[in-house]
């Protein structure tokens, strides 16, 4: 039976590399809020960034489900960063008697700082692909991060 796979992470974790294996290996389809946010906004979504985000989760968990009633695993490939998000996928799949996994990335802090580095350098170059993370914005996220209980995480990876 298909199934959903949350991918959970802080910012530049390496979550959309190991979401990108996680479909090659299971032939799963990769939805991802950042690109959707990029494709039709780009870098900057000023005040309205929270809003959109959470009408993209409604579209996606919607979309997601029917995917998996077709048959094909999903891999979300977003941060899940506070134990209400987790919670709430878990609920939305659970109600619909889908197996949601959830996978953790646990990364080194000079590890982290060098995936910082390469995305800047990538995001510079693809103009538009991806965010460029500044201090700031580092800062800002690290303090809506979360850290899950163990009770919470399916797989714990440890880079």
């Amino acid at each position: 039976m298909a199934r959903v796979i949350c991918v959970c992470g802080r910012l530049c974790t390496g979550k959309t590399s190991y979401a990108k294996r996680l479909c090659r290996d299971n032939n799963a389809v990769l939805l991802s809020v950042d690109e959707i946010m990029l494709a039709i906004f780009g870098q900057y979504t000023g005040d309205k960034h929270e809003e959109y985000v959470h009408k993209i989760y409604d579209y996606l968990y919607e979309k997601a489900a029917q995917i998996v009633e077709a048959g094909v695993d999903v891999v979300f490939d977003w941060g899940f960063w506070t134990k209400d998000n987790r919670t709430k996928v878990k609920e939305f799949f659970g109600q619909r008697n889908i197996r949601c996994d959830m996978h953790y990335i646990d990364i080194r802090d000079e590890d982290r700082a060098k995936l910082i580095e390469k995305r800047n350098a990538s995001a510079e170059v693809k103009q538009g692909k991806a965010y460029y993370i500044d201090d700031k914005l580092i800062e800002k996220f690290n303090g809506m991060f979360e850290m899950p209980a163990k009770n919470e995480i399916d797989v714990w990876i440890i880079t």
